[in-house]
């Protein structure tokens, strides 16, 4: 009988990294096809889909052994970026923050500052996500620091939108409005079309919340414009969502939940189930202010669900919070007080500033 042949520890390295090396092009690929816009987006996303399993698996090899490895080091610290937008789009946010965790101690161990700071910025998005707008800034300024430090103008850029973003959710529109116009100019100055885009959407909805409506509305209609021109479908479906949250505002609903349809296709096409979720918890709010109550709260519902698979306890706290309203109309005030005592514990544990809005409204149950 033949004896087995086993690898050696050397072989089984070269192996390992051979395997992560290819499955991060691999995710590399998929992301430049998302990034081509139009059907290469549903191919780069359909691309990740399909190796996800290796792809994982590439990526914990790397960090098991970017300790000893200056290699594997190299290749932990890069998988996070090889396919930003679909690992955003397709991994929970707990596992975004664990390859973004290991992926900065590569960074710092092979003293690429820039990177630190990519990646800092990173782990900022997936904190602000998860609800932790305050964690979300401290990550964001130590990485506009960087920024600065080394020229890094479309990181310092990026920062500066985020931390726009942070102060926006915090309910500091005139803060944001400055941060992003900060941003707007670095994107215009690089030629940075989509995150000119991203800026443009962010300004308008701080001027929605700063009650000027037909200003938001001008920079959501640019930023449609922008996303049709580069292919950017998830920045097209963003657009059409938030014109449907100002069309709502004014009181013309039937052209909200037109908008709002056409975001949630988009979100349904390219797979971005946060959008999802937002743009089904929008068409609730509209159903709900035109007296269509149940079918609100069967919106709520499929976008409280969406929330909670998602880990986005801020959006989550959100539709238990206007389920809660919808039951108050129908006169089930039991159903709307548990439903608002459960949205005012996730407000609290994030410190978001609706904390006193739900605390006022229970107290007048």
């Amino acid at each position: 009988m033949s004896k087995r042949y086993e690898l050696t520890d050397a072989e089984q390295a070269e192996a390992g990294k051979a395997h992560a090396e290819f499955y991060m092009q691999c995710a590399r690929l998929a992301d430049e096809l998302y990034l081509q816009g139009r059907e290469n987006t549903l191919k780069g996303l359909a691309l990740f889909d399909r190796e996800l399993a290796h792809i994982r698996a590439g990526q914990a090899w790397a960090a098991k052994n970017s300790e000893n490895d200056d290699n594997a080091a190299r290749l932990c610290n890069k998988y996070p970026d090889a396919a930003a937008f679909a690992v955003h789009l397709r991994l929970g946010l707990h596992e975004q923050i664990s390859w973004l965790e290991q992926a900065l101690n590569a960074a710092r161990k092979l003293r690429e500052k820039k990177e630190e700071g990519n990646r800092l910025g990173s782990l900022g998005i997936a904190y602000y996500w998860l609800g932790d707008a305050h964690k979300a800034i401290a990550y964001y300024e130590r990485a506009l620091a960087i920024a600065h430090e080394v020229g890094d103008r479309l990181g310092e850029g990026n920062r500066l939108g985020n931390l726009g973003i942070a102060y926006y959710s915090l309910g500091d529109a005139q803060k944001a409005v400055s941060l992003y116009e900060q941003a707007l100019e670095i994107d215009r100055e690089i030629g940075n079309r989509r995150g000119e885009g991203t800026d443009l959407v962010n300004l308008g909805l701080a001027y929605s919340d700063l009650a000027e409506m037909n200003k938001a509305i001008a920079y959501y209609e640019q930023a449609l414009a922008i996303a049709r021109e580069v292919g950017d479908r998830h920045g097209e479906g963003a657009a059409f969502g938030n014109l449907g949250t100002a069309y709502g505002t004014l009181g013309e609903f039937p052209k909200a939940i037109h908008y709002f349809e056409q975001a949630l296709a988009i979100r349904r096409e390219i797979g971005d189930r946060r959008g999802e979720g937002i743009d089904l918890g929008n068409l609730g709010l509209v159903y709900s202010d035109l007296g269509d109550m149940w079918k609100g709260i069967a919106y709520f519902e499929e976008a409280l669900a969406i929330a909670r698979e998602m880990d986005d306890r801020r959006d989550e706290g959100l539709w238990l919070m206007n389920m809660a309203s919808t039951w108050q109309k129908l006169g089930d005030t039991d159903k709307a007080r548990a439903l608002w005592q459960e949205a005012l514990w996730i407000f609290e544990a994030i410190k978001d500033p609706r904390t006193a809005k739900v605390k006022k409204w229970l107290a007048e149950l």
